[in-house]
């Protein structure tokens, strides 16, 4: 099987969802079947930490299958995503976090220099840190000096659906990170996911690729075929790009008439 491993945590399903966005949790739980994905990220905010008697959407994760991702979505300093981090930890869901600092609320790009000052924090206090971050080469590469356990470039801004925008820069991530490298964010169809695996990347990450979609569970689905598609075709190694078409039957030892 062709697994990868995240801090000692071996998974086998390279596509990780989210959980925002669904038309209902039951979808939601549907579409999580249908992924195969064995990570789930969920928004501590809309966690309800204080009383977990009441019902949340943590009740429709199937956590003995699911490992649940708290992440730090809707924070827009290093201070207030290190103390979502913490609270997630301190309600029992997990010493691990997608950490996200968000710098600008119209394009929810990252906002680089505190998600690198939130790392260090983060790791230092002994948390698993997935960083969400633009595609830039340079800053992948602080990320992964500070501790960070993987690396997770954008493909295109959040929920634009646009696909991978800078498929060179995966690429050169890709080349120089020796942690696992995850697209994260962007992906608008299946055959976008396809890419991003055949660019090298260890996994995908998606939500309103999924829950977006008018079949959630049918696109889960998709994304589930894409992901395996494009791995396998990473690792089989496409043909090189030519200028001129090569006959696919050689004509070496043709009969002549």
């Amino acid at each position: 099987m062709d697994t990868f491993t995240i801090a000692g945590r071996t998974f086998a399903s390279r596509l990780i969802v989210g959980t925002g966005k669904y038309a209902s949790n039951a979808v939601m739980a549907n579409a999580h079947k249908a992924s195969g994905a064995d990570i789930v990220t969920v928004a501590v905010r809309r966690v309800n930490v204080s009383d977990r008697s009441q019902e949340s959407l943590l009740d429709y994760i199937d956590t003995s299958r699911i490992f649940i991702l708290p992440n730090t979505a809707g924070c827009y300093t290093a201070e207030d995503a290190v103390r979502t981090a913490r609270l997630g930890r301190e309600a029992g869901l997990s010493n691990w976090v997608k950490l996200e600092v968000i710098g600008d609320e119209k394009t929810l790009y990252p906002d680089n220099e505190a998600l690198l000052e939130a790392t260090s924090i983060l790791v230092r206090e002994g948390f698993v840190v997935l960083p969400y971050t633009s595609d830039d080469p340079v800053v992948c590469r602080k990320l992964e000096a500070a501790g960070a356990a993987a690396v997770m470039p954008l493909g295109a801004p959040i929920g634009s659906g646009l696909g991978i925008q800078n498929v060179n820069n995966i690429r050169i991530i890709r080349e120089f990170s020796r942690v696992p490298v995850i697209v994260d964010a962007g992906v608008g169809t299946a055959s976008d996911a396809a890419l991003a695996m055949e660019l090298g990347a260890d996994a995908v990450l998606m939500n309103t690729a999924i829950a977006g979609a008018q079949d959630p569970v049918s696109m889960a689905e998709a994304m589930n075929l894409a992901v395996r598609a494009g791995r396998l075709a990473f690792l089989a190694g496409r043909i090189p790009r030519k200028m001129y078409a090569t006959a696919s039957s050689p004509i070496e030892g043709v009969v002549r008439r």
